[in-house]
């Protein structure tokens, strides 16, 4: 079975409102993610016109994605939509520079792994996420949750999960994150 993130009233009813068209809802979500993604693509090379640019695209892509039924409202849209952002900017970066985006440190890609919300964005196949994250024991499928849906600092995650530091728990993340690649290559 499917484990399901819990999400606000607040945020059921703007996915709600999204579902039946409210364009209004867009805005909303505008205005809630322009400062994160702003931040995003500032820190990384942009300019303000730039991550309004991309939160438009990201929006859009969400918007598209649920007029059509591909998208299941299993965490907060926000994270969707930051996670979106980054793809679309370190694509639009990588044209730009024509060459690998590895100085992008600040981006959490220093590994060179995608995460499974990256993937989920990339391939829009967030079913093939479930079942991977179903098939993933325990510690690692609540720390993934807690790190990439809903969002809490490593050091909250290393005091819930009993790891001695935000150090320790960064390292966890990175062997779960590792375990789950394996299971999706299978899966897929």
């Amino acid at each position: 079975m499917t484990e399901s993130i819990p999400v606000s009233q607040e945020e059921q009813n703007l996915y709600n409102r999204l579902r039946a068209g409210d364009m209004s809802a867009l805005t909303t979500l505008y205005h809630e993610n322009r400062t994160p993604v702003h931040s995003l693509v500032t820190r990384n090379s942009g300019s303000r016109h730039d991550s309004d640019d991309i939160l438009h695209e990201a929006l859009i892509i969400l918007w598209q994605q649920i007029r059509t039924g591909r998208f299941e409202l299993r965490a907060r849209m926000g994270t969707f939509l930051y996670a979106t952002a980054r793809n679309l900017w370190l694509r639009r970066l990588s044209r730009r520079r024509k060459e690998p985006t590895a100085d992008l440190s600040a981006l959490e890609i220093t590994d060179g792994s995608v995460s499974p919300l990256e993937m989920m964005v990339e391939t829009e196949d967030s079913d093939a996420v479930r079942r991977s994250l179903d098939k993933l024991p325990d510690p690692c499928r609540s720390l993934l949750i807690a790190f990439y849906w809903e969002e809490l600092p490593m050091k909250e995650i290393a005091e819930k999960f009993g790891l001695a530091n935000a150090a320790t728990a960064k390292a966890k993340k990175y062997q779960c994150k590792e375990q789950l690649k394996k299971i999706l290559q299978r899966i897929s």
